[in-house]
């Protein structure tokens, strides 16, 4: 058991900047640094039992200490423990995701005035990085989405009436599953997002147009939950709507990396970034990304499915690139939200598609608006309306 355990202790006690031989990847939101790389740490698997995992693991702290505050873990139903992975604060290229972050990828129009100074926010007129809204930025003062803002990524998450689908000539999807003949796309959902101040803006950290950025602040846990669906996460102090609770963080992939770990049968809990899919005519493979948080991820891996009515909702957020192609899913209430409630957002699947890239599993969400139960016609037009 020593050592089994002094494996794992390794895992944890590695620092990140160890760099694979044949891997290197871009560290995400650096301020010290416009362009750095970091490396993925390749780790023996280990067979750990659930006294010894609990032995290890960092009870007070699943984080180990990556994040700006402590986040603990309870299981008060039975003995499991979480599932073994990597915590990671940032987003990581595992191989051919050409994700790269400079400063000069910035142009003098694609960020602040250098006239900004300390908040962008209390400006009486909005800078470049106010592009998530009409008439300026998408945060308020408090640090919240601004209501109009939030109402109208809640509405077009909601109802397909307002919901803009776009379709790609050829789908990166469909390209790569290497078939004789090529499926038509099934259509991508068109986003609005949000643009935050970087370091080539004229401001500081503090400035309120920079919240992702700053990572998770809120008193969060996870926690085993009594209804059988498993690990989930948590608040432990009461929020506000639009807060910012955390972002999906995982491995930077290509959708052909994806195919090629869904092929080997791995198993993957993918992200894809497919906001600005059909914004050009043609979209390279090596373009269409995606994000998987299986082995290397943060606490977004422990949020819980619900459909249509989660309290929580993924806004694409860009920072440190102009380029469409990445950018960072953050999670944000969609209501105030009571402490000890758990939290959920959907994840937008189709439990009758079979060709579906995350593995189908039963819904226990308990909505009423339920995508993975059989309703009458009646119960669908009242879905349809909501």
């Amino acid at each position: 058991m020593k050592d089994l355990c002094s494996c794992y202790v390794d895992m944890v006690n590695n620092s990140t900047n160890q760099s694979l031989e044949t891997e290197t990847v871009s560290k995400v939101g650096d301020e010290s640094a416009a362009a750095c790389s970091m490396g993925l740490v390749v780790v023996p698997e280990c067979e750990i039992s659930s006294d010894g995992w609990r032995a290890i693991n960092n009870v007070k702290d699943i984080t180990v200490g990556e994040e700006n505050v402590e986040i603990p873990w309870v299981n008060e139903i039975n003995d499991e423990t979480p599932s073994h992975f990597r915590y990671m604060p940032q987003n990581f290229v595992f191989q051919d995701a050409p994700v790269k972050f400079s400063l000069s990828s910035f142009s003098h129009e694609q960020s602040c005035s250098s006239s900004c100074i300390e908040d962008c926010l209390a400006s009486a007129m909005p800078f470049n990085c106010a592009i998530a809204v009409d008439n300026g930025f998408a945060y308020t003062a408090d640090g919240v989405i601004k209501e109009d803002f939030l109402e109208a990524r809640i509405s077009e998450a909601r109802d397909q009436r307002k919901q803009v689908v776009m379709f790609c000539k050829e789908c990166p999807l469909e390209r790569a599953k290497k078939t004789e003949i090529l499926e038509p796309c099934k259509g991508h959902l068109k986003r609005k997002a949000i643009k935050e101040c970087w370091i080539k803006c004229g401001c500081t950290k503090r400035c309120g147009n920079r919240v992702v950025q700053r990572g998770i602040h809120n008193k969060l846990q996870v926690f085993f939950t009594p209804n059988g669906k498993g690990w989930g996460l948590r608040t432990l102090e009461k929020l506000p709507k639009g807060a910012f609770i955390c972002e999906y963080i995982g491995e930077i992939l290509t959708i052909p990396e994806l195919y090629q770990r869904s092929f080997e049968d791995k198993l993957s809990f993918p992200v894809i970034l497919d906001a600005h899919w059909c914004s050009e005519e043609w979209l390279e493979d090596d373009k269409a990304l995606c994000l998987d948080g299986t082995c290397y991820g943060n606490i977004a891996r422990f949020l819980n499915h619900r459909c249509l009515d989660a309290n929580l909702i993924e806004i694409p957020v860009y920072v440190e690139t102009p380029d469409q192609h990445y950018y960072h899913l953050a999670f944000f209430t969609t209501r105030d939200i009571e402490a000890m409630e758990e939290l959920t957002w959907d994840y937008g699947i189709d439990f009758d598609d079979d060709d579906s890239l995350m593995k189908p599993f039963e819904c226990l969400c308990g909505s009423r608006f339920c995508r993975n139960m059989k309703r009458s016609k009646k119960t669908k037009q009242i879905m349809n309306r909501a």
